[in-house]
């Protein structure tokens, strides 16, 4: 970085004179982390003097973006009912021929290859795309169908319209499980042998100004390689615990693929990756501070996602500083982490961004209302309760690998079971046999339970929403799931018989 030589500025500064000093090509703009050496190397006092804008960068699978595009009257026109681009299902929220893509909607014929986010990526690259149509014919819309081939200059609006980016803070993901689960965090390793994160940390907007003072509606951002506004708070936004959000909307027509891509995570389903960047001035001496934040100061939960609730357990607090390092360590485990976002993008919005200002092709808005900083995201209101593996869950019938096959026989037809746990001295599960397992191996000759028993169990814990290891099973094709603690020790059995019982399957 280059040393800067400016006059002293006064003690606060207003966005008009900011934008005065970009028309005249004096603007001194810096992107998060070169603000962040400069404090570093100088001071806060300093570095407020010396410094107009600094300009911030995420680049991350953001599921809740789409766009809203127009098509334009048929003749006969037609009011569409349903609609599908490239095989992908199309929301019809409003009149005859406005339509909303959803990133996360799948194509029906490449389902988790193909969705709403590639299908925007392939408009804002100008392919074409097919629309399919259907209608149930009005008098004033007689037309029922409709099949054609369009491009993004054959739209009349086509705009990116996200409900929620840009997220303050998220997740670092592990999987406590014994098998290895997919999620919108990614492919997630049995017992912790992986964990997953996303978000740009100090280059975050939102982490540059956490009090919302330059944030609001009406402010001008970088968004997909365009100019776009924040026209809200985003969804599921909560200041009071960091975890804000923007609602953001910009002219996809001006956007580009490298900075707007569709992506899918296996076994979960299709996204689009947002660049999106926030220009923040530097108004006064606490701005200053608040951008001078650094990686080992932004903290965020890791969570096991192992846990399918929505109180997953949080296990510890690790910096960004940790994250980026490429491990984590939680309680003695030391785990592997990996970035679900491009820091190599973000560095690029926050560049791309700087330049934009430093040419006075990007100029600075104040916002018309600032983002809430009191509201509170609540869960969702259930009328009916959720059933969970606890609530139907039996004793388990037990037994010990030294056993012989006869007396594990005896114990199915007294205690009237099918599945028998094979557990060790403490109680922790080493195994599992079934009354067919047992019958086998009694036409066969063998006595030994060491020779039948099943060792790699699929297994199931009490806060396990029922719903949850009634899938497990019909996965695994098994009829029974041992039911058992974090530390492995056998609580009690689920059967595919309680699960239909309680369920009504």
């Amino acid at each position: 970085m280059g040393e800067l030589k400016l006059k002293p500025q006064k003690n606060a500064r207003t966005i008009e004179e900011i934008n005065a000093k970009i028309r005249k090509g004096d603007a001194q703009v810096l992107t998060a982390e070169e603000m962040k050496k400069l404090v570093e190397s100088s001071g806060v006092e300093v570095a407020f003097k010396e410094v107009d804008v600094v300009t911030t960068g995420t680049f991350g699978a953001m599921c809740s973006s789409g766009a809203i595009i127009n098509i334009g009257h048929s003749d006969p026109p037609i009011k569409i009912d349903r609609a599908f681009m490239n095989d992908v299902p199309i929301c019809h929220p409003g009149a005859a021929v406005d339509l909303y893509i959803g990133a996360t909607a799948m194509s029906e014929t490449q389902p988790y290859e193909y969705g709403g986010g590639h299908l925007i990526e392939d408009l804002v690259n100008g392919k074409e795309v097919e629309l399919r149509a259907a209608a149930y014919g009005t008098d004033c819309y007689p037309r029922n169908s409709l099949k054609t081939n369009l491009t993004k200059d054959d739209l009349n609006q086509f705009y990116l319209l996200n409900f929620r980016n840009c997220y303050q803070h998220y997740n670092c993901a592990v999987n406590s499980r014994d098998e290895t689960i997919y999620t919108y965090m990614g492919k997630l390793l049995p017992k912790m042998r992986n964990a997953t994160y996303s978000g740009a940390g100090e280059l975050n907007p939102l982490m540059n100004d956490p009090d919302y003072e330059t944030i609001g509606i009406g402010t001008r951002i970088f968004l997909g390689g365009a100019q776009g506004y924040v026209i809200g708070e985003g969804t599921q936004h909560e200041a009071k615990s960091q975890n804000g959000t923007l609602m953001v909307r910009g002219n996809a027509k001006k956007m580009s693929s490298e900075f707007l891509r569709g992506a899918s995570f296996t076994r979960y389903g299709t996204t689009l990756y947002v660049g999106l960047g926030i220009p923040i001035p530097i108004l006064n001496l606490g701005l200053a501070k608040k951008a001078a934040i650094r990686d080992e100061e932004i903290f965020t939960n890791v969570v096991d996602y192992g846990v399918p609730r929505r109180d997953r357990p949080k296990l510890a607090k690790v910096s960004y500083k940790e994250l980026k390092s490429g491990a984590i360590t939680v309680g003695d485990k030391k785990i592997k982490v990996s970035s679900l976002s491009s820091l190599k993008t973000a560095r690029k919005v926050a560049g791309t961004l700087k330049s934009w200002v430093e040419n006075g092709e990007f100029y600075l808005t104040a916002p018309v209302e600032r983002l809430p900083l009191d509201n509170v995201f609540k869960p969702m209101k259930q009328t009916e309760s959720t059933p969970f593996v606890v609530n139907v869950m039996q004793t388990a019938v037990t037994c010990r690998e030294t056993e012989e096959v006869r007396a594990i026989a005896e114990r199915i037809v007294t205690k009237s079971v099918n599945h028998i746990v094979v557990v060790d001295s403490l109680g922790k599960l080493t195994g599992i046999v079934t009354s067919w397992d047992v019958t086998r191996a009694m036409a066969e000759g063998k006595t030994k339970l060491a020779d039948i028993m099943t060792r790699r169990v699929v297994t199931t814990k009490p806060n396990e929403p029922l719903e949850t290891a009634s899938k497990k099973m019909a996965q695994h094709s098994i009829s029974a799931l041992p039911v058992i603690n974090d530390e492995g020790k056998v609580l009690g059995i689920v059967t595919s018989e309680d699960v239909s019982k309680l369920l009504g399957m």
